[in-house]
């Protein structure tokens, strides 16, 4: 079974929480604090491994969740950062964030690694906030929390060389002669349900994988038929033999049928459109008449596609002389990794703890993630926290925020669920 798109969700791990630790030992009955640092929470790693060819695991197994960091403990030790939990894709893995459909990564080389979580940072021990005048704090820092989200994952076929054309056209015969591919060959439409990979080795040319993509009909790109699906694989290849029957044993006109392939490559991507064409005029073994080939020849020369090469599929005819040309014309064409634009990349929010101010009456209310992280810091009810908790909300410049915006004397401040009365 190929199976190139899925769809997961991805948790990095916590941060660990930093320890409330004060030395106690024989002798030494007040030693200080010593409440070490929470430990890294572990991030979700994908990486492109060239053994996986399929994304068929992720149709089991839909949720990845990495593993938290460790608390940190007295005596100043550190808790263990959570250990990296790496997913493996096959190379030509496209990684698009669910909730926009944007471009995180593009997996193309082997060991390409790409963090689409970042594992959360661990809160510090209480032995990091002595000072001067507080030596002795009972209050420590969560850790913070993992990133989670949803992504897609689509797996755009690593081919050279890509066989384009109507179905039936002989693309999965051509594909099993000039490789050792087993392509399933029937006498029907859409017989290739999805694409077959071959590496073709002649003598005295550098052996390339040609990729037999499955039948494109008029309308792909706009989704009709299996289009848009396989249209996606053609995108990675550097060169593309298009196939028609000449001897037009389906009842279509070879020609008709190259311009309605190339109409759909331009209306799905100009680049694609663009990319080099050798022409194969397959199943000359049941032509009877030369005129049509030669007919056919000046017409898509015309067009500036003078490569046209008329082969048998059946007899071999023609497809050393088609092969040598395809190896010639990729040693010349090097290889580029997917081109992003700016409007389809995957910008990361701002992971800055933020906050906004708000006044409802003589009560001025604060809210956001700031906050949440604030209150989760400290015990509000603790005197020596709560001149902390003060200097903070200085520090951060929301005292003065508050001034700004006119609050008086006995005006309150909420947090969350904390409120405390405004006094200068």
């Amino acid at each position: 079974m190929f199976i190139d798109t899925a769809k997961i969700f991805v948790k990095s791990g916590d941060g660990g929480n930093g320890a409330i630790s004060f030395r106690r030992e024989k002798y030494i009955a007040f030693g200080g604090p010593d409440g070490g640092d929470g430990g890294k929470g572990a991030s979700v790693i994908l990486a492109a491994d060239p053994n996986i060819t399929t994304l068929l695991d992720f149709t089991y197994k839909r949720k990845y969740v990495a593993e938290k960091g460790v608390d940190g403990s007295g005596s100043k030790c550190y808790g263990r950062n959570g250990e990296d939990l790496i997913i493996k894709v096959p190379m030509g893995t496209i990684i698009k964030d669910a909730d926009s459909g944007k471009i995180m990564a593009d997996l193309s080389h082997a060991d390409d690694r790409y963090i689409v979580a970042n594992g959360g940072k661990g809160g510090k021990g209480n032995v990091k906030f002595t000072t001067p005048t507080r030596q002795a704090p009972d209050f420590a820092e969560p850790g913070m929390p993992g990133e989670e989200r949803w992504i897609k994952l689509e797996l755009k076929i690593l081919a050279d060389v890509g066989l384009l054309g109507f179905p039936n056209v002989g693309k999965s015969t051509i594909l099993s002669v000039v490789s050792k591919a087993r392509p399933k060959i029937a006498n029907y439409h859409f017989t290739t349900l999805k694409p077959n990979l071959g590496v073709v080795a002649l003598p005295g040319i550098q052996s390339f994988v040609m990729a037999d993509i499955p039948g494109i009909i008029e309308g792909a790109s706009k989704g009709v038929g299996l289009g848009l699906d396989f249209l996606r694989h053609i995108e990675r290849t550097r060169l593309l033999i298009h196939v028609v029957d000449i001897s037009k044993s389906e009842g279509r006109d070879p020609y008709e049928d190259f311009i309605k392939i190339n109409a759909e490559l331009k209306n799905y991507s100009v680049k694609l459109w663009d990319r080099p064409q050798i022409i194969a005029a397959n199943k000359c073994d049941m032509l009877y008449d030369d005129s049509v080939f030669e007919e056919f020849k000046a017409k898509v020369g015309k067009l500036g596609f003078k490569k046209v090469f008329k082969i048998s599929a059946a007899t071999n005819q023609g497809l050393e002389e088609l092969i040598k040309e395809a190896a010639r014309i990729l040693s010349t064409i090097p290889v580029t990794d997917l081109e992003i634009s700016e409007e389809d990349k995957f910008v990361e929010e701002d992971k800055r703890f933020t906050y906004e101010i708000r006044k409802e009456g003589n009560v001025f209310v604060i809210e956001g993630s700031f906050v949440d992280r604030l209150l989760a810091s400290v015990n509000v009810n603790d005197p020596d926290e709560l001149r902390y908790f003060h200097k903070v909300l200085t520090n951060k410049g929301i005292m003065a925020e508050l001034r700004e915006m006119g609050i008086k004397d006995g005006d309150y401040v909420r947090l969350n669920n904390f409120e405390f009365e405004y006094l200068l």
